[in-house]
């Protein structure tokens, strides 16, 4: 079974056909989805998503949505953790974290949060999911100001320095579509010789889709995108055990079990029944 740590399966990209997107990872084996939350609107929505297919959900601010929130945010966040912590579903707060990508935000805003979500994180015993786009140093020195109970940096794409320092504050790595591109060489590099117990596997769908899925150059240019979906996990996942020298079934019960690690209240949770 395949664990997809990191899924946006309430996104609008799949308001058609969500159902049949789900289905279509089950039978590919991808037996559990953690799916992040990224704004306080978003989370009750998600929630009756995750409870009416058994998928495991985060909340959390995303800091690409924090410029957009009101402060009083924060009080609604530490509100429903309290009001989620008999759920077992419920296995994280994220995503959260600092985004240096995207141009004009309000980076002191971001840390502001992300440190608030931080200390909400450990006081209701749950790890973190981290979003750490081009702003890795900050999170890790966030991350030294307020420690949490572990997590995953999702999307990693850091150095070999920054995953050793985030492994030794006890977080797991995610890796998804980038992982499949030839080009992405110091992320397989990395992939390939970290020790195996810092890996996770993730989608990220809608977004990074994987090299199989990218369009032409033509086609970019029109528009035209491509949708990830969970169904094309254990595909990664393949290109991971091709990196790694490993089978297949190794590679996604190494995963699964570092997923687990990370995220301890997945472990109870039965695979996601048919859709």
């Amino acid at each position: 079974m395949w664990i997809d740590s990191h899924c946006h399966l309430d996104a609008p990209e799949f308001d058609a056909d969500r159902v049949e997107v789900l289905a279509a990872a089950r039978a590919a084996g991808v037996g559990q989805l953690v799916l992040p939350a990224v704004a306080v609107a978003h989370f009750e929505p998600l929630q009756r998503l995750a409870r009416a297919h058994g998928l495991a959900y985060a909340l959390g601010i995303h800091p690409l949505f924090v410029e957009q929130a009101q402060d009083g945010d924060l009080e609604c966040l530490q509100q429903a953790l309290a009001d989620a912590a008999a759920d077992p579903l419920c296995v994280a707060v994220g995503e959260i974290g600092l985004d240096r990508f995207v141009p004009g935000l309000d980076l002191p805003r971001q840390q502001r949060f992300l440190q608030t979500q931080l200390a909400l994180a450990n006081a209701a015993g749950l790890p973190v999911i981290l979003h750490t786009r081009r702003a890795l140093d900050e999170v890790l020195a966030a991350l030294r100001r307020q420690p949490v109970r572990g997590g995953i940096a999702h999307a990693f794409n850091g150095s070999a320095q920054q995953a050793s320092q985030l492994l030794t504050l006890g977080l797991k790595l995610g890796f998804g579509g980038t992982l499949t591109f030839e080009r992405s060489r110091r992320i397989r590099e990395l992939a390939r010789t970290l020790p195996p117990q810092a890996l996770v596997l993730e989608t990220d769908a809608p977004d990074i889709a994987p090299q199989w899925m990218q369009r032409s150059a033509a086609e970019r240019a029109a528009g035209v995108t491509s949708r990830n979906t969970p169904a094309e996990l254990p595909r990664i996942g393949a290109t991971l055990a091709q990196l790694r020298g490993w089978t297949l079934e190794e590679t996604a019960s190494i995963t699964r079990a570092n997923t687990l690690v990370a995220l301890p209240r997945l472990a109870p949770l039965p695979a996601v029944p048919d859709a």
